[in-house]
């Protein structure tokens, strides 16, 4: 799918860890920010579907054209500055990528509830920090860090934040 979308611009995959990596885990912290939040607010499950992929959608989006943006900017930047000969990735794949990372891997959260299974906060949490570790020491296949030392780093830093957003529904559950 990569190969029809870019065709031979992508030649260094490994050049867009940066991308992948970003995207994936803002799309899983965030999801689960509002699976969290839901089950913090002892909400109704149905709705971390339609906040779940209302979120993964325009989250998304708004990461892959704040990644263009952003590209984009450094490049007019450089060429303002009469370095026009270092051009870096093109800002649309950088683009692409991140939304796709953050979609993909965002999903995450959100299966056991699409599935419909019964206690579904708890199998959400469990698939996501599995989606954790297994974005973060998939790292590993572009650097030359140890598998579970950058699975367990992204694994910490994703389930603190995913704490920090139950935290949230909970003392906010109140107000619902």
């Amino acid at each position: 799918m990569i190969e029809l979308l870019f065709g031979d611009e992508l030649n260094d995959a490994g050049g867009y860890i940066g991308e992948v990596i970003y995207g994936a885990n803002d799309g899983i912290v965030t999801t689960f920010a509002v699976v969290a939040g839901v089950a913090g607010a002892a909400l109704d499950p149905a709705i971390v579907l339609i906040l779940g992929v209302a979120n993964l959608l325009a989250d998304g989006f708004s990461m892959g054209m704040s990644n263009y943006l952003s590209q984009q900017s450094e490049r007019d930047y450089q060429v303002a500055q009469g370095n026009v000969t270092e051009q870096g990735k093109p800002p649309r794949y950088t683009a692409i990528i991140t939304f796709l990372a953050f979609v993909v891997a965002g999903w995450a959260p959100l299966f056991p509830y699409a599935l419909g299974l019964a206690s579904t906060f708890r199998f959400s949490v469990v698939v996501t920090a599995v989606a954790f570790f297994i974005v973060g020491a998939s790292r590993t296949l572009v650097t030359n860090r140890r598998w579970y030392a950058a699975g367990g780093e992204m694994l910490a830093v994703g389930m603190l934040a995913a704490g920090v957003a139950f935290a949230a529904g909970n003392a906010l559950g109140g107000l619902a």
